[in-house]
């Protein structure tokens, strides 16, 4: 039987909970307002301080170069190079772990492929494209494989001025795996003889000029069973061997790399001496590692393949052959070769061959500054 009170009861709570939402209906509409009203100031504040550190950026971004250039004129200059520095770093430690082992040598021949008809050397108006300093490297590399006992490894002493035989025989023996000792071609004598014992060099090559000062050590040499050879077509001193007909009629083709096989980062590369003025010269040695760093020389200087570097400085001393010869071949940069140094026409030759890079050691800059003024002189040099 149904119970009315219990009816009664739930009616009346109905009732009480209608009665409760109406009451109530105005008060959300408030709090719901005051809720929009909120979160559109907070919108509009956010949007607006995104703007203002927008704006502060643009301005920084706008007066930072005037700042730069006022306070740190250099500053761009100096980033670019520290960028340049970082990138040949990088280069170097690509190219130490190379393999098969990648040398010095290894870079001209990708020079000479990549750009085999640009002029690599200038000398006395001759030019010789980097393909041609490779074909007549390749001529005297096997010319010496086939008319001497010269093996992988055995050094040899180069005994020549500055001139372009250098360079291309310095390329033959490094394609043959052989360490070279650069001789001074002004000392004689005692002194001439020193040097070559100290690398203990199995052969000697030497320039047509310098004659007389082989012919001199000659007999100390021919006890110790060295071979030697003058870069002429004939010679008739007992020991001494014509070496020009032999290159001429050699082979341009290229060499292995197998020759080159057993050479490590730690193997010789060059002899070069000091002037002996405190005494006889005394070898410093330079080995495969040090020569692949002086790669990075001109490069990190901001050279450029397009630079044309004058070098006036002996092959035999560090700073011509390691920076001046070396270097050129990272940047593939042309090399005007002269003899020896002349104040006199250092500026000529400069605006003949639109020199852009010169070496500077001792007192050339002095030499310079003291010759005669020459009028309508214009040069773009590049000081380092």
């Amino acid at each position: 039987m149904p119970r009315p009170h219990l009816k009664k009861t739930t009616c009346l709570v109905e009732l009480r909970h209608s009665t409760f939402e109406k009451k109530n209906s105005p008060a959300k509409a408030i709090l719901y307002a005051v809720n929009l009203q909120f979160t559109q100031k907070h919108r509009s504040s956010t949007l607006c301080s995104t703007m203002y550190l927008v704006s502060i950026l643009f301005a920084s971004l706008a007066i930072t170069p005037l700042v730069l250039k006022t306070f740190f004129p250099y500053f761009w200059k100096d980033a670019f190079y520290l960028a340049n520095l970082v990138r040949t770093l990088l280069k170097l430690v690509l190219r130490r772990r190379r393999k098969p082992l990648f040398l010095v040598v290894d870079r001209f021949l990708e020079q000479s492929v990549a750009h085999a008809d640009r002029p690599f050397i200038v000398f006395e108006n001759k030019t010789y494209s980097y393909l041609d300093t490779d074909r007549r490297s390749n001529k005297i590399a096997n010319a010496l494989q086939r008319h001497s006992k010269l093996r992988p490894g055995d050094t040899v002493a180069l005994f020549m001025g500055n001139e372009p035989a250098f360079i291309f025989t310095w390329l033959a023996l490094a394609k043959l795996g052989c360490p070279v000792a650069l001789l001074n071609h002004n000392i004689r004598s005692r002194s001439l003889l020193h040097c070559f014992n100290c690398c203990s060099a199995k052969l000697l090559i030497a320039a047509e000029e310098l004659q007389e000062a082989v012919e001199e050590v000659l007999p100390s040499l021919r006890e110790q069973g060295v071979c030697v050879y003058l870069m002429v077509k004939q010679c008739d001193t007992p020991g001494v061997e014509g070496f020009s007909d032999q290159v001429e009629e050699a082979s341009d083709t290229p060499l292995p790399q197998a020759l080159r096989s057993d050479i490590t980062f730690k193997s010789p590369a060059v002899y070069i001496y000091t002037s002996g003025t405190t005494g006889l010269p005394k070898a410093a040695v330079i080995n495969q590692n040090r020569l692949l760093v002086a790669l990075a020389v001109l490069d990190s200087t901001g050279v450029t393949p397009g630079d044309v570097i004058y070098l006036n400085l002996p092959l035999y001393h560090t700073a011509g052959f390691v920076i001046g010869f070396i270097g050129s071949i990272e940047t593939g940069s042309t090399i005007i070769l002269r003899r020896k140094f002349s104040a006199s026409q250092f500026w000529d030759e400069c605006r003949k061959y639109n020199v852009t890079v010169v070496q500077y050691i001792g007192e050339v800059l002095r030499y310079l500054c003291n010759t005669p003024k020459v009028s309508n002189l214009s040069c773009k040099l590049y000081t380092r």
